[in-house]
């Protein structure tokens, strides 16, 4: 059996800066899964690189006055610094603008040409008379076909997961400017999923994976069909046939060929040792919103080719980390500013918080409270403080030198059951992607150690000479569950860990080690140690302060507006409206669609005043002020037909109260 392993992390959209939030979801679990198979012995290849096409590039390079290629050479490098400053252990970072990738992905192309996957047609597509071009589909919404959602994405509806051509959905606008589109015909080129389909069943029938990536992938297989794979425009891998100036691949489907050819540019010698061998294990550490790419269309891609391309074996689809109850956003400087972050915390603070808050199985949250507790309570108070009196300790009444182990009583051999024990299942954890399960064998390890020292009151015991030796063996025996607490936290707390290893005695880094070695080997008896030092500091409370102040400052924040006149009030038409149904607008956690009755007739509003409430039938009868007068607008796709007033307090949102004043009255 083949021990190559070969793993990808979903590569980012050169298109902004990285956050937190991406971080926890497809690349911490990558690096240490990573790490832990390094330390197994395995034959490791770790590679992601930067997403660098598609239509969103050319149309934010194009608000910001920059050539698409400029755009994504500084995120790329922004991006790259915050892997580098993470301690990220990519074998190759990569891009997709290199030219090894643009002629990967036409042998991609050609390959499934020449097997009678790809077809050619002429079909209508979405433009834009407004914007005079055509629309990619990311950048069409309109109603459902099948749910009759509105707001439905244009391949794709995020109510009810049907899969579709944007050209199915009825009365389709553009998302940046709300015009309508109409069709036009234009040549592309179809890759035919649907001859997939019996193949892609029979392989994926037996996979192990999460019932939820199961699901949706199966439902995905289910409603194959032709899908196509260019679109027109300048920015993209262009199509390598005759008389197809201005057409190129869809960014998705350049963008997982961007595993191989990265896997090409940074081995060029030995990538085929791991792509073309079936005894690899191909792990793909993804976000939940990549599951189709990565279960269904990037396989079935693999399978058209000419090459035996490896499939992926485990596909680990993390949920999404929030940030104090509300979605990551730059836009709304609801985030975390990483410069800042880094003066004030280490790389292994918020590497250790978003390993032991995983969103594995659910969305988690990031909480400057809660980061600050664990900080304290369990590296600096659990981890930190084990090693920190262990070793000094060790210098006050063992000469800086590790004692020998002596006989074991009961205690001290439960005691090291016990540490082993927790090991085993710190491997175990690591080797199904329990990431947050391996922080807390991590925590358990280190709380063991702890305990264990407290219970056999060393300092006591090198007070007599007849006890000497049992206070030696116990010492030995808490300074192997530092060793063990170095192996099992490395992968992901890996600069601390080098620290514990090294105040050990042992020169060189734990990387370089092995797993089985560092479990079976005891500590070298007489080993002289470094002089300890403390590993983690204290976040106090003024240290996190400012960051919670100004998120909450994003919360209250009004900016003073210019002073108006009488007329200007005048203006408004504000009445009184009856709230008659509600309901949440689907992937918001804020915004609600209100039917509201006024004198006029009855009204749909969208209003932003959702986020925290947990039972939207209290509202239901409410009256409430409506600015009538205002234009209608599109928002999340839907038409909205006026606005509501409401006041922003620290418990949530606040409503005028109304209690007599009839509907539709004047309010002055």
């Amino acid at each position: 059996m083949s021990n190559k392993i070969l793993i990808t992390s979903a590569l980012p959209y050169a298109n902004g800066p990285l956050h937190f939030g991406h971080i926890a979801g497809a690349y911490l679990p990558g690096d240490c899964y990573a790490r832990f198979q390094r330390l197994q012995g395995a034959d490791v290849l770790y590679v992601c690189g930067s997403d660098e096409y598609g239509v969103a590039i050319t149309l934010s390079a194009d608000l910001v006055g920059r050539a698409p290629k400029e755009h994504v050479d500084l995120f790329h490098a922004i991006n790259k610094q915050l892997f580098e400053k993470l301690g990220f252990s990519f074998d190759h970072y990569s891009r997709t603008t290199w030219e090894g990738h643009v002629k990967t992905t036409q042998q991609f192309f050609l390959d499934l040409l020449e097997n009678g996957f790809i077809e050619e047609r002429v079909t209508d597509q979405l433009y834009s008379e407004k914007e005079n071009r055509f629309l990619a589909d990311r950048y069409v919404i309109g109603r459902c076909p099948k749910c009759h959602y509105e707001g439905a994405r244009g391949d794709e509806c995020q109510k009810c997961g049907a899969s579709y051509e944007a050209t199915d959905l009825v009365h389709p606008h553009s998302k940046l400017t709300g015009s309508p589109l109409v069709r036009r015909p234009t040549k592309h080129w179809f890759l035919r999923f649907d001859l997939f389909k019996e193949k892609l069943n029979s392989w994926i029938k037996d996979k192990p994976w999460k019932a939820n990536v199961l699901n949706f992938a199966q439902s995905y297989i289910d409603d194959l069909r032709p899908r196509a794979i260019t679109r027109d425009s300048d920015w993209g891998v262009k199509v390598p046939l005759p008389g197809t100036e201005g057409k190129v691949f869809y960014v998705w489907f350049d963008a997982p060929i961007g595993y191989i050819s990265a896997s090409q540019e940074g081995f060029p010698d030995r990538w085929k040792e791991f792509w073309l061998d079936p005894e690899t294990k191909l792990v793909q550490f993804i976000g939940k919103d990549n599951i189709p790419f990565h279960a269904v269309f990037f396989p079935a891609m693999l399978m058209g080719q000419n090459q035996p391309y490896k499939l992926v074996d485990e596909l680990p689809a993390n949920e999404f980390l929030n940030l104090e109850g509300k979605q990551f956003s730059k836009s709304d400087g609801w985030t975390i500013d990483l410069e800042r972050f880094f003066q004030k915390f280490t790389t292994d603070q918020i590497r250790y918080y978003i390993a032991a808050n995983a969103p594995e199985n659910h969305d988690a949250e990031f909480s400057w409270k809660d980061f600050q507790s664990r900080c304290n309570a369990e590296l600096l108070g659990k981890y930190g403080n084990l090693i920190n009196r262990t070793l000094v300790f060790v210098q006050n009444h063992s000469s800086g030198i590790i004692p020998q182990r002596g006989e074991l009583d009961s205690v001290s051999s439960a005691f090291l059951e016990q540490i082993l024990r927790i090991t085993e299942e710190a491997r175990h954890a690591y080797s199904h992607f329990c990431l947050r399960k391996a922080a807390q064998c991590v925590m358990e390890l280190a709380q063991a150690g702890n305990v264990y020292f407290d219970t056999k009151k060393p300092w006591l015991l090198a007070k007599n000479i007849e006890t000497i030796c049992e206070m030696q063996t116990c010492i030995e025996l808490v300074m192997e569950s530092i060793k063990l607490l170095a192996l099992i936290s490395s992968p992901i707390i890996p600069h601390t860990a080098n620290q514990a290893w090294k105040l050990l005695g042992f020169t060189g880094t734990i990387e370089h080690a092995r797993w089985d070695q560092i479990v079976s080997h005891n500590l070298p008896s007489g080993q002289k140690l470094p002089q300890p030092h403390v590993l983690f500091q204290r976040i106090e409370d003024e240290m996190i302060g400012p960051e919670i102040e100004q998120l909450h400052a994003k919360k209250t924040e009004v900016s003073e507006a210019p002073q108006i006149t009488i007329d200007d009030v005048r203006k408004l038409d504000l009445r009184v409206g009856q709230i008659l149904s509600v309901e949440r607008v689907p992937k918001s956690k804020k915004m609600l669609k209100l039917s509201i009755a006024l004198s006029s007739g009855t009204r749909t509003i969208l209003s932003g005043i959702g986020e925290g409430m947990t039972d939207l039938t209290l509202l239901i009868g409410k009256k409430v002020i409506v600015v009538a007068n205002l234009k209608p607008a599109t928002l999340m796709g839907l038409e909205s037909e006026g606005m509501i007033l409401s006041a922003d307090t620290e418990s949530g949102i606040e409503l005028p109260l109304l209690l007599e004043a009839p509907i539709g009255s004047c309010v002055r």
